[in-house]
């Protein structure tokens, strides 16, 4: 929001420098963003007056004209091109010497005559971007007198930036209510008086929804000059705020959208039919807006609508149908309060952004709309004429915010802030914030506790214009920013701590685990294309949205993003995709989410996964080694680190297991002793093509919840002795796994045994048909001693008969 200094000046006439006040903005919470001149430099500028005008003789483009520059003047003689240039008007004269913005004036031959100065436009003297012709000024503007003095140029705009929570700031009464409750400066707002009315017209409104429209204030103008130049003073103001000058009418809503706060909007009377009605928009509804862009309007859009169709899209932007227009003779003027949550976010759903919509989506005072419109009844009088009638104020008290009374206690302002506030003190801070104090005295402390035990409270009630104002810590907080919180003192924080419980493995181990091992984080959302789910999973049901963000109707390319996720893989595999289709096919991605699933009851299961893909070749191409396309084994080993993370891979197995979104025989069920932990395995062949992706893909997720609740490690000292190693080729049935041996091994070993691990696998040649050789590594040592040769064949032997008659396994020969 932008605002001149000098508009403020006229509010609060405070004793503050610029920079000054730009520190005290800031420290209030109204953060000054930037400051710019409202004009370049330019000097010796004066107001002159057009005495003759006659054709140059020698250029049919050019005039002479006698230009007075003041009583005690000589007139000029000044050369000039402009079409508008008439005897009579006052205008922007340039002397010779003067520097302008862009170039320097100097005695000129111009076909011929000579020129004395130059008549200057509103572009020539960098006030704006384009103008047409000279800058023509009131008539009773003093001749001979500096035109930079005239409109008070040595000024300043103030670029303020303003939290959600002060929509009351964002209006030139806002911020000058800020700057007299920090310096101590009167307010002096102008004067506001009800206009009469001088005819009875009046035009019925109706509220047939107040829950987004509480009030709504109207009044029919009749025989409005419309086309009535806007006053340069305005047209100054409202250019110094960012706002262009359109017309009268235009310009007095805009006017007082920036010095009150409260936008307005008019109508041309004549368009509308029957009367006002305030509504959601019907089915199959249109409108064509001011900026001309004609929309549907869906059910959830308040209106603005006469007894026929809609005429503005309510506290966002006015129909171009029933805007005012140069051939307008009677306006209807509305000055409406719009509640936030109803007006929240449909400005975006539409594409629009406004001023209105921005100060409506914020809050505006609910008690400001007539104050408003009388204000703007005046100003459109005294420009543009006019036959007034009633106010008529249509307002739903059930629906209209109401203004909080909040209890404060003078023991927790001692709390929050660390401070202790004598009651008078607090009372008169708040005062100064125009809030209704009222002091609620309790029993006295205890001695010498004051402060901490403070019992004394207050009934405060904010202005209608704080509606962020609702509970005791926003008094607090308020309290805090007009004290200061420079006055504030540091203190170190005092508090009784107990040490809790870490967990022995955190989320962020397990990311780095993966990230060391060249994985890549992706985060994807949690509402995914129900095609590629339903490809992916098709024994879940899956959750759908009522209002996703993008849902494939007509358009089978589309995005869709209607149910939720019962799986991670599904935005890998779109990431992926995605990836691969730009020339990226080496690729390593992991993710930590939620998916939704629903239990066997039907209830909503959320439950955090670590999911991972891995596509391309095991290394990244270089010199000196081949292009190796990854395989299943690689991805295991990166699930085995992560298993490693959490301490108990001696318990985690590996059970052949079947997906339908996976390869059948590459596939990998994972369980932490009998406790089911996810799936790994190769994407199935038939969804590579179908999602036209680049073989290998490989996939895992796994549950977070098992993984993080991992015991601490333990440690023992490591024996100095040596250790024996002795290694052992069993022959068991093909369907035997690796790691039913291992198991059977550790079982039965005594605590000699410290690693047991497969070297090798065979089968073919010199075994029986459904046999194969498993060659496995046993190493053993003792702590305190050195183990002796018959101890170790001991347990040698102890091995080889639990194999057998656990898995039928014998020794190979």
């Amino acid at each position: 929001m932008k605002l001149s200094e000098s508009w403020l000046h006229e509010w609060v006439n405070h004793p503050l420098s610029t920079n000054q006040l730009i520190e005290n903005l800031t420290m209030a919470g109204l953060e000054v963003d930037n400051t710019q001149p409202v004009a370049r430099p330019f000097d010796k500028v004066v107001i002159g007056e057009v005495l003759s005008v006659t054709s140059h003789p020698n250029a049919k483009k050019l005039t002479i004209c006698q230009v007075s520059v003041g009583a005690d003047q000589q007139p000029l003689n000044i050369v000039c091109g402009a079409r508008n240039v008439q005897a009579g008007m006052r205008v922007p004269t340039a002397l010779v010497g003067a520097q302008l913005p862009d170039f320097n004036i100097e005695p000129a031959n111009l076909q011929g005559v000579i020129s004395g100065g130059m008549l200057c436009s509103a572009k020539e003297l960098g006030l704006a971007e384009t103008s047409e012709g000279i800058m023509s000024l009131p008539n009773d503007a003093p001749l001979g007198k500096d035109f930079r003095d005239y409109l008070q140029l040595d000024d300043v705009s103030l670029e303020i930036e303003l939290t959600p929570n002060r929509g009351d700031c964002l209006s030139v009464q806002g911020v000058a209510r800020e700057i007299s409750v920090f310096t101590g400066s009167v307010l002096q707002p102008p004067v506001d008086s009800a206009v009469p009315a001088t005819i009875q017209t009046t035009f019925p409104v109706e509220i047939l929804h107040p829950q987004g429209c509480p009030r709504y204030v109207g009044r029919v103008i009749k025989n409005v000059k419309v086309n009535t130049p806007t006053p340069l003073w305005m047209q100054e103001r409202l250019r110094r705020s960012g706002l262009r000058s359109l017309s009268a009418v235009v310009d007095v809503t805009n006017y007082i959208l920036l010095e009150l706060g409260q936008p307005l909007h008019a109508f041309d009377l004549a368009t509308l039919s029957g009367g006002i009605r305030v509504r959601l928009a019907q089915a199959s509804e249109t409108l064509t807006l001011l900026d001309g862009q004609t929309l549907p309007l869906d059910a959830n859009t308040l209106v603005i609508a006469d007894h026929q169709k809609p005429v503005a899209m309510a506290g966002i932007m006015g129909g171009k149908d029933t805007g005012v227009t140069s051939v307008t003779q009677d306006i209807f003027l509305e000055s409406a309060f719009f509640s936030p949550t109803t007006l929240a976010g449909c400005a975006r759903r539409y594409g629009l952004q406004t001023d209105a919509s921005y100060r409506f989506e914020r809050g505006v005072d609910p008690q400001l709309q007539r104050r408003a419109i009388e204000r703007a009844t005046a100003l459109l009088l005294d420009i543009a004429g006019g036959e007034p009638g009633p106010v008529l104020d249509v307002v739903d008290e059930t629906t209209l915010p109401a203004t909080p009374t909040i209890t404060l206690r003078a023991s927790r302002i001692r709390r929050l802030l660390g401070e202790y506030l004598e009651h008078q003190q607090v009372s008169n801070l708040l005062t100064r914030l125009n809030m209704t104090v009222v002091p609620v005295p309790n029993a006295p402390p205890p001695v010498g506790e004051m402060g901490e035990f403070d019992e004394f409270t207050w009934q405060v009630t904010p202005p209608s214009y704080r509606f962020d104002c609702t509970l005791e810590a926003d008094l607090i907080e308020e309290i805090a920013r007009v004290y200061g919180y420079n006055r504030i003192h540091n203190r170190q924080p005092l508090a009784w701590l107990t040490m809790s419980s870490q967990p022995a493995v955190t989320l962020e181990q397990l990311q780095a685990t993966l990230v060391n091992r060249d994985y890549q984080e992706v985060i994807t959302y949690s509402f995914v294309d129900a095609d590629v789910q339903a490809l992916l999973d098709p024994k879940t049901t899956s959750m759908k949205l009522a209002n996703p963000i993008a849902k494939r109707l007509d358009n089978p390319t589309a995005m869709d993003m209607s149910v939720m996720r019962t799986t991670l893989w599904t935005g890998l595999l779109q990431t992926c995709r995605y990836n691969q289709t730009r020339q990226q096919n080496r690729l390593r991605l992991f993710e930590t989410g939620l998916r939704f699933q629903r239990t066997s009851e039907g209830e909503l299961l959320q439950e955090n996964m670590i999911a991972g893909l891995v596509s391309g070749t095991r290394f990244a191409e270089q010199w000196g080694l081949s292009a190796q396309p990854v395989d299943f084994f690689d991805v295991k080993s990166d699930v085995v680190a992560l298993l490693s993370v959490a301490g108990h891979t001696e318990i985690d197995r590996f059970k052949p297991g079947t997906h339908p979104a996976l390869h059948p025989g590459q596939t990998a069920a994972i369980y932490h002793g009998n406790e089911y932990l996810g799936l790994l395995g190769a994407l199935h062949p038939r969804l590579i093509q179908t999602l036209e992706l680049n073989p290998p893909v490989y996939l895992f997720e796994l549950r977070l919840s098992p993984l993080l609740q991992a015991s601490l490690s333990k440690f023992k000292e490591i024996s100095k002795y040596p250790s024996v190693r002795r290694d052992i080729a069993i022959v068991v049935g093909s369907q035997i796994s690796a790691l039913d041996a291992l198991t059977s091994i550790r079982t039965t070993a005594s605590e000699l045994l410290i690693d047991a691990f497969v070297f090798d696998v065979y089968q073919g040649e010199h075994l029986a048909t459904g046999t194969k050789s498993i060659a496995i590594g046993l190493i053993f040592q003792a702590f305190s001693r050195n183990l002796t040769e018959s101890e170790v064949d001991t347990e040698i032997s102890n091995i080889l008969n639990a194999l057998e008659q656990s898995i039928g396994a014998h020794l190979r020969k």
